[in-house]
């Protein structure tokens, strides 16, 4: 597989180093130039190579990179952490068909600590869980062939999550899927070493992961009713 991606500069990982010693406006501003260089630059075009990767997969996920890479600050109105920068850079491929409801999507975030990879519901509106645990209760055998298949154990490890210490109102405590129906977030998450980061076999490891978490993310999202018409990918590639 061609990666279409060279991997990031030594000097991004080298960047992010530097920043976690010094988060602070003083060492940060001097050094913005480098950032939007050797680190912006380089995610969005691994953002591009992503998608042009998921044309093939995944075409509902697609994101524009300005819309898919967070923000270097923090948000620290409500944090005790007042640092005001991210030591990473991450990036969320969310679903361009649930309409009002934000569904499961990808993720993947780069620094010099670890390159993690994921997918799934993180922080679900309750109306969303609701649905997925009454799609759940349904089909339960379906979301366990979607996270226990071989590949997906071997590259991203079981599934992950918030969990109530009982079954949720509504659902009898006997249910053959109780376990399942426990779970507030719906996660498939792996963390990589660092090192990959500069290398081209980046992309393929997202995109071999991206592709085997297809019918997890399929599954979670089957109950949200699309409320507008499929847009053609293609149309962001432009």
């Amino acid at each position: 597989m061609s990666s279409g991606f060279p991997g990031f500069p030594r000097e991004g990982i080298e960047f992010f180093r530097g920043l976690s010693r010094h988060n602070n406006r003083d060492w940060f501003q001097p050094r913005k130039r480098i950032f939007e260089e050797v680190v912006k630059r380089p995610m969005c075009q691994l953002v591009e190579a992503l998608n042009r990767a998921m044309l093939d997969f995944a075409p509902d996920y697609i994101t524009d990179p300005a819309k898919a890479i967070y923000r270097i600050y923090r948000d620290t109105r409500f944090s005790q952490d007042k640092t005001p920068y991210k030591d990473h850079i991450a990036a969320n491929f969310r679903w361009r068909r649930g309409g009002r409801h934000e569904g499961a999507g990808y993720y993947f975030a780069i620094s010099h600590k670890e390159v993690a990879i994921g997918g799934g519901l993180y922080m679900p509106e309750p109306e969303v869980l609701l649905a997925v645990r009454n799609h759940i209760a349904h089909h339960h055998q379906r979301l366990l062939d979607a996270v226990n298949c071989r590949m997906v154990r071997r590259l991203l490890g079981e599934m992950q999550g918030e969990q109530l210490t009982r079954i949720p109102k509504g659902f009898p405590a006997d249910h053959a899927a109780a376990d399942l129906l426990r779970y507030k977030r719906f996660i498939l998450y792996i963390v990589l070493a660092p090192e990959i980061a500069t290398t081209s076999a980046l992309l393929p490891a997202i995109v071999t992961r991206f592709r085997a978490m297809r019918p997890f993310l399929e599954f979670l999202n089957a109950p949200l009713t699309p409320a507008r018409a499929k847009v053609d990918a293609r149309e962001l590639l432009l």
